[in-house]
């Protein structure tokens, strides 16, 4: 039986890749010592690899797919299949980026002011050929860990940090003086895979059922009756992913309709769709909208 070799980032992104894989259809199970992980389709084997690695380890081939950063493609060179964006975080759905930071007291306001200075990166490859690009000379070491405790230390002039919020950054009384790079998770493969019919119709399925999965976030199903005379009143107040679907109940004067909305604005919606003459409304939660 053929096999598909996929690579789950181990890290800050584990947790949610694993979370939106059950929500596409697939549980995986393993404790905090394995590095093999349990999935319940005997056409996939999982295997946990830091996100930094991932996609090395596909472009050689030792895994068939895997899910990690634009970053660390960029950071290894990999010559690897994008097959899909999937922006999704442990903080945010919207891209991290990659930024250059320095001591709030700091006189360096520009990246222009970083000509010789000492700046400090986990994304060590990627720095350097962004910096010779623009003709900046810079000496760029690599961080084994606390990399905005350097910078705050003053063991380097600058560090180049990835963020979201930039809400640690501030609280370390750092400041961002220039964006390198927007980053987020990609699902990518194998060249060879991609290139097997087997291997890339699983590949196709499991990328559908992620997108579905992502597409669900932060929405909701809505149901609700409504009588043929309001029904136009409470149309009007309804967001939709698409069209909502009405269909006619027993009595000719009264409706069903059915959306997808936004969770975020259902505590705002409800009352007025009550107001407007909705009735029995009924929200409930999505796993997939395909």
């Amino acid at each position: 039986m053929k096999v598909l070799k996929l690579g789950i980032p181990k890290g800050s992104l584990e947790e949610n890749t694993v979370d939106l894989f059950k929500k596409a259809g697939w549980r995986i199970t393993y404790d905090s010592r394995s590095y093999f992980p349990d999935i319940d389709d005997p056409e996939i084997t999982c295997s946990l690899v830091r996100a930094q690695e991932i996609s090395r380890y596909i472009e050689d081939g030792a895994l068939d797919l895997g899910l990690t950063g634009i970053d660390w493609i960029k950071e290894n060179f990999s010559d690897v299949i994008t097959v899909q964006d999937l922006i999704y975080s442990k903080v945010s759905m919207r891209p991290a980026r990659w930024v250059l930071v320095v001591r709030e007291d700091s006189p360096y306001q520009k990246i222009d002011d970083m000509e010789g200075k000492r700046i400090s990166t986990e994304l060590v490859n990627f720095t350097k050929k962004y910096f010779a690009e623009k003709k900046i000379n810079v000496h760029v070491e690599f961080s084994w860990g606390a990399t905005e405790a350097k910078v705050v230390e003053g063991l380097v002039d600058a560090v180049v940090e990835v963020t979201e919020t930039g809400s640690t950054i501030k609280a370390n009384k750092l400041r961002i003086i220039h964006e390198l790079m927007k980053t987020n998770t990609q699902l990518i493969a194998n060249r060879t895979a991609w290139n097997d019919p087997w291997k890339r119709k699983k590949i196709e399925q499991i990328r559908t059922m992620l997108v579905g999965s992502l597409q669900a976030m932060g929405k909701v199903g809505l149901k609700l009756n409504v009588s043929k005379e309001n029904l136009d009143r409470v149309m009007s107040l309804l967001p939709s992913l698409k069209s909502p679907t009405i269909s006619s109940l027993s009595s000719e004067k009264w409706f069903a309709v059915e959306s997808i909305v936004d969770a975020k604005g259902m505590r705002d919606l409800i009352p007025v769709l009550l107001e407007a003459g909705a009735q029995g409304i009924i929200e409930y939660p999505l796993n997939k909208v395909v």
